[in-house]
Parts: C-alpha cells; sequence; structure tokens
C-alpha cells in the first residue's frame, strides 16, 4: 500500500502524518496546543516538574491524559506530550470519517490502519543505527509505539540509553514510560531490569531498549523484522533545536 505521508507543523510540533482526513487532524494538533498551553499559563509546574504533579480544576483532557499517564510511570507529566498529541490528532481525524491515522511526533507514533504498518527502530550511531523494525498487522491496533534516547533529540533523558521504545495502546503512556525507561539506563547492566521493570507497568504491552551493541526485550512485542528502507534517516521529524540526525 502506497501512503502519503505530508507534514503538520505548529510551534515545537513536528509531526508527520498519513490520513485522508488531514484538515481535521491538523486542526486538532493547533487545537490541543493551544488548551495545553492556556493550562500551563495556570500551572506552569506542570511543564517544568520531573515527577508527577497534581492537576488543578477544569484541566483540559490533554492534560488529564497526561497526568495519569505520568502517575504510572512516575514521571513529569510533559514526558506524555509528544504521545497525548499524536494519539488526540490522530482519534480526531477518525472520529471524522478517517480510514488510516498514522501520526508520527519527534519519535512518538501512534497507529490505525486496515493494512499492516512497518516502524523502524533507529537507534542513531549505536551498531544497529536503522536496521531493525516493528511489523505492526492490522489486528494490533490502534498502537502506540514511543521512544526516548538519552543521546538524540533534546527532550530530557537522564540516563545513557541510545534508544528505549515502548509498545501500547495508550501513545501517553507509552510515551511517559519510554522516557522512565531511558532515565533508568546508565550502563549495559542496567538494560534487561529496566525492559522488565517498564514491560510489567499496567497497559504496557512491551519494550525494547538498546545500548551500544546490547539490546534487551521484554513482554509482548510486534514482530521483529530487518529494516530494508534506505530513506529511513530521511524520515526522521525533528525541530531545530535537536540538531541533524546522527
Amino acid at each position: 500500500m502506497m501512503r502519503l505521508y505530508r507534514t503538520v507543523s505548529c510551534k515545537e510540533s513536528h509531526l508527520r502524518v498519513a490520513t485522508d482526513r488531514f484538515d481535521e487532524l491538523a486542526a486538532e494538533v493547533t487545537r490541543q496546543r493551544a488548551l495545553l498551553e492556556a493550562y500551563i499559563e495556570r500551572d506552569p509546574g506542570f511543564r517544568c516538574s520531573l515527577v508527577p504533579v497534581g492537576l488543578l480544576a477544569g484541566a483540559p483532557e490533554i492534560a488529564q491524559r497526561m497526568h495519569r499517564a505520568a502517575a504510572l510511570a512516575g514521571v513529569g507529566p510533559m514526558a506524555a506530550v509528544a504521545g497525548a498529541i499524536a494519539q488526540m490528532a490522530a482519534e480526531a481525524a477518525l472520529n471524522a470519517g478517517a480510514s488510516e491515522a498514522i501520526v508520527e511526533n519527534g519519535g512518538d507514533i501512534y497507529l490505525f490502519s486496515p493494512e499492516p504498518v512497518m516502524v523502524a527502530l533507529y537507534t542513531g550511531s549505536a551498531a544497529l543505527g536503522g536496521r531493525l523494525a516493528f511489523l505492526v498487522t492490522a489486528e494490533m491496533m490502534p498502537l502506540s509505539i514511543c521512544s526516548s534516547s538519552g543521546r538524540m533529540g533534546h527532550s530530557v533523558s537522564l540516563g545513557d540509553c541510545d534508544l528505549a521504545t515502548v509498545v501500547s495502546a495508550d501513545a501517553c503512556l507509552a510515551d511517559a514510560v519510554a522516557t522512565r525507561a531511558g532515565n533508568a539506563v546508565r550502563c549495559d547492566a542496567d538494560l534487561e531490569a529496566s525492559a522488565r521493570a517498564v514491560a510489567a507497568i499496567a497497559g504496557v504491552s512491551g519494550a525494547v531498549l538498546v545500548r551500544g551493541q546490547r539490546i534487551a526485550l521484554a513482554g509482548q512485542l510486534p514482530r521483529l523484522v530487518r529494516n530494508a528502507d534506505p530513506a529511513t534517516r530521511r524520515k526522521i521529524t525533528r525541530d531545530r533545536l535537536c540538531g541533524p540526525v546522527p
């Protein structure tokens, strides 16, 4: 199946999407960002905390979702923001009648499609590079595949992990737990235990952690296959703060 991918940009958000309801999806990105920014003006601690925080009365749904995911993962709520926007934008397209909605927001992905989707796992300059991918079949979706890294991107990571990827039906949860997993890996010896720990969190299907030449897998994951797409690096979305893809 040939998919047309387009870009949606709104301030720091740069998304790569495939859907037949593009306008509705793009409008939802703008709407959810505005709702979240207005809430953060009332509650600045929501934006900067690295641990779960409470919510003020009247918090919008996006803040509520991020709050719930952060509480389960044990991280700050902004660790779930990219996944939240990806899923809520996709849901808007699907609610408008889209047959497919695939949204990638800086390495955090929400998928719904009647056809299989190949998702590459990019580890930067680590030994595996972009050689592995998940094959996600239609019956697995909707599904989220979210990643964190201590070596790529500008998001805060307290660990030293090339790639921490988490799979869940909930993109907020997958995003927040990927941050927790990345934070927990400081050396190769941390990989196995960290992968098992995050895969055991309620709502998480599985996790893949990569550091150098080492990889740890835990839980229920889509089938790992060889990624043969030579354009993988070109397809990585990033903003101006991230610099070039390693």
